[in-house]
Order: C-alpha cells, then sequence, then structure tokens
C-alpha cells in the first residue's frame, strides 16, 4: 500500500523512516516547500493545502494518510483524502486521549475540526486516533523544537513543560482538585510512537482509538527520578493544583503575557488528568514485540547521564 504521512516535522520523519526500515510500503512525506536536504532520504512532493486539485493530484493512490498537520490545512487534506477514495485517515493527534479535553480546549489547533470533518465522512474512510499522552521529547535538551517538534505549538522550548532539567527549575502539577500529590501522565518516545504507528498499517482493521505509551508515572515521582538521575535538586521548584494554575493563568492573562498562558493551560490540562489513562495501552498489548524505552533509559541517553 501506499502511504503519505502529511508533514515534514520530526515526528512525521520518524513515522516515515520507519515505514521504510519496517514495511514494503512506498511512503511520500507531503510538504508546503521544497525539501532538498529530505528529498536525498525521502520522496517528498509538495502540496499547496489551499488547492484542493493540488492535495488530491498528490493523494491519487494513496491507501493511508497519516497527518502530522492540523487546524484548516488537516481539513484540506481530509475533504482531499475523501474525494480521491483514500481508505484510511489518521488524525493529527499524538497527545492524550480526546474524550478527556473539554469542548472549548484552548490547546485545541484546529484538531476537533479535523475529528468532525472524519466524523462527517465516517461511512467514506476508516480512522483511528493514535494517542500516546506527552512525549518524552519535552525533556530533552533543547526540548522538543531540538527535533523539530510542536514547532507551532507554543510549547517547543527547553523547560516548556513542567521542568527545565539544565537549569533545574521546575513548575510541577502534581496536586489533584482534593490535595492529593497524585497527578500522573502517560509517556511515550517519539520513536516508539512511530514505530507503533508503522506496525498499525498492516492491521485488518483500525478501532477508532490506539493508546499506545512508554511510561504511567506520577509527577511527584518523575520529578524524583530527574533529580536522582542529574544528581541535583530543583531549585526554583513550585508544586501547583488547579486552583493555582487557574490563578496564576487569570494574571497571566491580564497581563496579555501569551507564552505563560499556553504553558500555564498546558499544566492545567495536565492536573485536570488529560494526558493520562489508567486502563491497559491497546497498542502495546497487541504488539508485545515493539519493546519501548523507559524514560530513565531515555533520558540518561538524552543528558549523557551514566546508567545505573
Amino acid at each position: 500500500m501506499r502511504v503519505a504521512v502529511a508533514g515534514t516535522g520530526g515526528l512525521a520523519r520518524l513515522i516515515a523512516y520507519f515505514i521504510q526500515r519496517d514495511t514494503a510500503h512506498p511512503v511520500v512525506l507531503l510538504s508546503r516547500e521544497e525539501k532538498p536536504e529530505l528529498s536525498r532520504t525521502h520522496q517528498v512532493t509538495v502540496v499547496d493545502y489551499a488547492s484542493p486539485q493540488s492535495l488530491q493530484f498528490a493523494l491519487r493512490g494513496i491507501d493511508t494518510v497519516i497527518s502530522t498537520v492540523v487546524g484548516q490545512n488537516q481539513v484540506e487534506l481530509i475533504k482531499a483524502a475523501v474525494a480521491v477514495h483514500v481508505r484510511r485517515f489518521a488524525p493529527a493527534e499524538f497527545g492524550g486521549p480526546p474524550g478527556l479535553r473539554p469542548h472549548d480546549n484552548p490547546l485545541d489547533r484546529g484538531r476537533h475540526a479535523g475529528r468532525s470533518w472524519i466524523a462527517h465522512f465516517s461511512q467514506h474512510i476508516e480512522t483511528t486516533v493514535f494517542v500516546c499522552g506527552i512525549l518524552y521529547e519535552h525533556f530533552q535538551p533543547n526540548g522538543l523544537g531540538q527535533t523539530r517538534m510542536g514547532l507551532g505549538s507554543g510549547m517547543s522550548k527547553e523547560g516548556d513543560f513542567v521542568m527545565n532539567c539544565r537549569a533545574m527549575s521546575a513548575q510541577v502539577p502534581a496536586y489533584n482538585a482534593n490535595g492529593q500529590p497524585d497527578v500522573t501522565i502517560c509517556m511515550t518516545a517519539a520513536e516508539d510512537v512511530a514505530r507503533f504507528v508503522t506496525r498499525a498499517l498492516d492491521m485488518p482493521q483500525w478501532p477508532a482509538e490506539m493508546r499506545m505509551r512508554g511510561e504511567r508515572i506520577k509527577l511527584k515521582d518523575l520529578v524524583g527520578l530527574v533529580q536522582q538521575m542529574k544528581g541535583r535538586t530543583f531549585v526554583p521548584l513550585s508544586w501547583h493544583n488547579p486552583t493555582s494554575l487557574r490563578q496564576a493563568l487569570e494574571v497571566a492573562i491580564a497581563r496579555g503575557d501569551r507564552a505563560s498562558q499556553v504553558r500555564l493551560q498546558w499544566l492545567l490540562a495536565t492536573a485536570e488528568g488529560q494526558y493520562d489513562f489508567a486502563e491497559p495501552a491497546y497498542m502495546n498489548q497487541i504488539f508485545p514485540d515493539v519493546r519501548t524505552i523507559s524514560f530513565r533509559s531515555w533520558f540518561a541517553a538524552k543528558w549523557n547521564l551514566q546508567r545505573e
């Protein structure tokens, strides 16, 4: 089957890499502009998301689309995919379970519109949502942006989410609304996300949602693990609950501090459990041979720390 991966960021490149490495399926990356450096290792097709003809031409003969683009670009991609009878479409989710998000989610970035259009075309195209929780790469040197991820999210810099592991400062939403330090997140390395997505291509049917994870951990324990591995203490270290985060968010809104608003909205979503799922992860169960990397091993490698 021919596969199209929409986007050329870090996750899109990883998905394309593992499709090429582990399958015989031809894969093409859809890009808004020429990418000479990428064209040396991948097939790249330049598309105009404002042109239905451009998208339909690029998608002719494609069996499956994996999207990493959001907003109106993804909506137009969905419409084009249906128009040329693409069989499967996975929208750009790769976060917490959509059902846990509020309807007026400030972090949506047009994802709800994409899911709504897919639901509208449900008789014409098969779909799934890949759920992976938080990417480990938030905690790598230079943050998500180091590997060309999250560049449009406002959360791509080192230390944007929970911990700055170089400066050793942290803003941790570890307490729930009842004052218990049991806020938990699921996390996955981007490489493992790409491996699971690749394995999903050959599944005879796609369920509506496919969850995966490398770790499920309480935030207070994650902070302790990083402190132990770095041999340093977070200073300053501030602990938060939903109430304190909402108060801080109100101040940021009053000041017009957009960057702080985005960071606080991510922390509030975390405190409210939007990146956690307790039940066994579906993809880990059906593909037990995909050995996910532990956060400890991943963190040690990224920060060049001696492993215990």
